[in-house]
C-alpha cells in the first residue's frame, strides 16, 4: 500500500530521541512513509536506526540547516501529504489521523498543527500563534501584553497558548515548524522552504507566504504532540540565538519593511541586536559560573 503521508524528520544530535520520534510515527493508524535527514550529526544518534528498514536516510557531510534539510528531504518524498518534524517530537495515538482529517476536510485548508506539549503536560507556546509583526514582539518584548485584557486590539500578545484551548479545531495565522502537516499542492503553489533561513522563523515565513496565497491554516487541539522542546540545541545556545535572531531580521525585512517607516525597522533591527546580546552574555556568564562551581567541588 503506498503511503498516505511523507514524515521529513531533520536531525541533528537528537539522541535517542529520534529512535522515540520514529516509534511513535510507526504506531500511528496511517501508512507512512518515513525520511530522516540528518544535518552531520555526531552524536550517534543514527546508529539506533539500523534496525528500522522502514526508515530512508540522508545523511549530509555539514549542517545545512533546517529549511535546507526540509527541502532535500521533500524531493524523495512520495505522498501526497507531507509531515515536517523535529524529531524531539512524539506522537499520541490517534494524533496524526486528527490532524490528516482536518487536512482533508476542506479543500482551502493547506496546513494544519496540533497541540504541542511540555512533558510534564502543560501546553507551548509555539503551537498556535499570530504573526508576530514588529509592533507585536515591541508588545511582548516589553511586557506590554499585559494591557491586552483593557486594549486587547493594540497590546496583542502573538503567543494563543493563554487563551482557552478550543473545543474544534480553528483557523490560525501561524503554526510551529516542530510539526507541520501539509498539502502537496499547496506547496507546489506556495514554494518550498526558503533556505535563506538557517534556522528559526523559516515556519512563520511559510505560514505568511501560504495565508498569502490565500491557503488556510488549522490548529486542531485533539491532535497531542509532546515536544522535548531545545534538547536538540541544549549544548549550542548562542549558535541556536545568533541564527533566531540573524531569523528575525530576514523575516521582518521580508514582510515588513515595505509597511514601517525606516527610522522604525531601524530601531526594530537595534532592539532585536540588543536582546541577542543580552541573550548570548546570560549564556556566557552562566558557562562561567558553571565551569567556576565545578572547579569549586573538585577542589573540595
Amino acid at each position: 500500500m503506498n503511503a498516505v503521508i511523507s514524515a521529513i524528520i531533520v536531525n541533528y544530535n537528537a539522541g535517542e530521541l529520534l529512535l522515540e520520534c520514529i516509534k511513535s510515527l510507526l504506531n500511528c493508524p496511517v501508512k507512512i512513509e518515513i525520511i530522516v535527514v540528518d544535518n552531520a550529526s555526531s552524536d550517534g544518534s543514527l546508529d539506533a536506526l539500523d534496525d528500522f528498514t522502514e526508515a530512508t536516510i540522508i545523511r549530509n557531510h555539514v549542517n545545512i540547516g533546517f529549511s535546507a534539510g526540509c527541502n532535500k528531504g521533500l524531493k524523495l518524498a512520495s505522498a501526497d501529504y507531507l509531515l515536517f518534524l523535529n524529531p524531539d517530537c512524539s506522537f499520541d495515538s490517534g494524533a496524526v489521523k486528527q490532524m490528516l482529517s482536518c487536512l482533508q476536510a476542506h479543500e482551502q485548508v493547506g496546513m494544519v498543527g496540533g497541540l504541542l506539549v511540555n512533558p510534564d503536560g502543560t501546553e507551548q507556546a509555539g503551537g498556535r500563534r499570530a504573526v508576530p509583526t514588529p509592533w507585536r514582539s515591541f508588545v511582548r518584548a516589553f511586557g506590554l501584553s499585559r494591557l491586552g485584557n483593557r486594549w486587547p486590539r493594540l497590546f496583542f500578545d502573538f503567543y494563543l497558548h493563554k487563551q482557552p484551548l478550543p473545543a474544534q479545531p480553528i483557523e490560525v495565522e501561524a503554526i510551529s515548524g516542530a510539526c507541520m502537516l501539509v498539502k502537496r499542492a499547496a506547496i507546489d503553489d506556495v514554494g518550498l522552504w526558503d533556505e535563506g533561513y538557517f534556522l528559526h522563523c523559516e515556519d512563520l515565513d511559510w505560514c505568511m507566504r501560504f495565508r498569502q496565497k490565500g491557503w488556510t491554516i488549522m490548529f486542531v487541539p485533539g491532535a497531542r504532540i509532546i515536544h522535548a522542546l531545545g534538547r536538540c540545541g541544549r549544548n549550542r545556545r548562542i549558535f541556536v540565538e545568533w541564527h533566531k535572531h540573524k531569523g528575525m531580521m530576514r523575516f521582518y525585512r521580508k514582510f515588513f519593511q515595505h509597511r514601517y517607516p525606516g527610522i522604525l525597522m531601524v530601531l526594530v533591527a537595534l532592539g532585536v541586536w540588543l536582546r541577542f546580546g543580552g541573550v548570548a552574555v546570560y549564556y556566557i556568564a552562566r558557562h562561567v559560573l558553571d565551569k567556576l562551581d565545578g572547579n569549586s567541588g573538585q577542589a573540595h
